[in-house]
């Protein structure tokens, strides 16, 4: 393992992540991970863990960490939507030209209900987006 580890370890969990100092200093050349925190990316609240008071460093590492996280998961879920629409490309590619009947029987209706659900979200969202008649 590398002699430069970094001071905090995040520990990713679905709203957010727990946050652990690293003491690399141990004696038996272990690597100590001491909770500090819990952080929830949601809604901003930063807990200590127990009952320590995180210092002006820990919650500076904390606060980059969490602009960094929310940065990455909104790019990822961008991301998911262009992978989404590839995967609706391929898919008409696949019913056009590979698909049997049983499995055009077996996915077209819940195609077809998620895919008018989706254009109905689109075009209201695209029509609030539009400047008012008259201007």
């Amino acid at each position: 393992m590398s002699a430069d580890l970094p001071q905090y370890f995040f520990r990713v969990r679905e709203n957010g992540a727990f946050v652990f100092r690293l003491d690399p200093q141990d004696r038996a050349r272990r690597i100590e991970m001491d909770q500090i925190a819990a952080v929830n990316i949601r809604n901003g609240e930063i807990r200590a863990h127990g009952d320590r008071v995180l210092d002006p460093q820990d919650m500076a590492a904390i606060r980059d960490w969490t602009a960094q996280r929310q940065a990455t998961l909104a790019a990822r879920e961008v991301d998911d939507i262009f992978r989404t629409v590839d995967h609706l490309s391929l898919t008409a590619q696949w019913a056009q030209s590979k698909a049997t009947q049983a499995q055009l029987e077996a996915v077209t209706d819940q195609l077809l209900l998620a895919m008018h659900d989706l254009r109905g979200v689109l075009v209201r969202k695209q029509a609030d987006r539009l400047p008012p008649a008259g201007r």
